[in-house]
């Protein structure tokens, strides 16, 4: 992809750079980048630090009075009958094999262990290849998609988790469509397991199949509470010029720019899941890999016009 920059009023030759990986469906080979013609507008990565509020309580009646009406609400009160349920390997070099039986309800929550065993099963559900895991764990998609659009211009989505600890561990929720990344991925949370003061948000979109045109658009949180040992709610508003994020009722961080209008009208659904080491660590050490669990108390949609 290329990078333009503005200064002076003159036009700085572009590069080509690939896209980090993320959380995303696809994994972008070498055969996958943008052509030359195309440009990437692309800001810098966001560091921020925020101030978490342990075990916070959502106030939906805030966001309602605001103007927001409730599209979408599941609080896993008894079985994942509004999420399709992933079976098979997935991408970014993850370890996991994921399965239905890593994931139960408890006490109005969701929950999504990872665990140290093997299993043999397809490489992922677009490839039967068989394949040997080490580990296993859990994903979900909602059945429900989410839009903004001309029809309702702001999506607020929302979650209340308890990000899984240890090491290697990878908890996510995000968004996406298919074919990825042309309809986008937004991705409100991904950790690392042995990082429970810090999470990552970005956003993916290309034009083509598995052509992500966008790079310098992560934002670095780093939580002044332990994000592992206590409930916490995200949140991501996604409306036609921008992705603003909140943590614990207090807005953190607002991407704008890039690519984000090209979101707008395209169509996502969400995705909870726990993911086992993968391209989002740096030289990772697996014999250190430390299982955990991933808890979710709910998942709400909002939309306002």
């Amino acid at each position: 992809m290329k990078k333009m920059i503005l200064a002076n009023h003159l036009l700085v030759t572009s590069i080509i750079v690939i896209a980090a990986f993320s959380a995303c469906k696809k994994q972008i080979n070498k055969t996958d980048l943008p052509s030359k013609s195309e440009i990437v507008v692309a800001a810098r990565n966001v560091y921020v630090n925020a101030t978490g509020v342990c075990d916070y309580t959502f106030n939906e009646a805030a966001v309602t009075a605001a103007g927001y009406t409730k599209q979408f609400e599941d609080n896993f009160d008894t079985d994942l009958s509004k999420w399709n349920v992933w079976t098979g390997g997935a991408f970014n070099n993850e370890l996991q094999y994921y399965q239905t039986g890593n994931m139960e309800i408890q006490n109005g929550n969701l929950v999504i262990t990872a665990r140290k065993e093997t299993v043999t099963g397809v490489t992922n559900p677009f490839d039967a290849t068989q394949k040997t895991f080490n580990y296993t764990s859990g994903r979900i998609e909602c059945k429900t998609n989410i839009s903004a659009s001309a029809a309702t211009p702001k999506v607020r989505i929302v979650a209340r988790v308890k990000l899984a600890s240890g090491y290697g561990m990878w908890p996510a929720f995000w968004s996406y469509g298919d074919p990825w990344p042309t309809q986008g991925e937004i991705d409100i949370i991904e950790a690392r397991g042995q990082e429970p003061f810090k999470y990552q948000t970005n956003y993916f979109y290309g034009r083509a199949a598995n052509r992500n045109l966008v790079k310098n658009q992560v934002g670095f949180i780093t939580s002044s509470v332990d994000l592992t040992t206590c409930y916490h709610v995200y949140e991501m508003i996604w409306s036609q010029n921008s992705l603003t994020s909140l943590l614990d009722g207090n807005v953190i961080e607002t991407k704008t720019g890039g690519y984000i209008p090209n979101l707008f009208g395209k169509t996502e659904r969400i995705v909870l899941n726990l993911a086992v080491g993968g391209n989002f660590f740096s030289n990772l050490t697996p014999a250190l890999i430390t299982t955990g669990s991933m808890y979710v108390d709910f998942v709400k949609v909002f939309t306002s016009n």
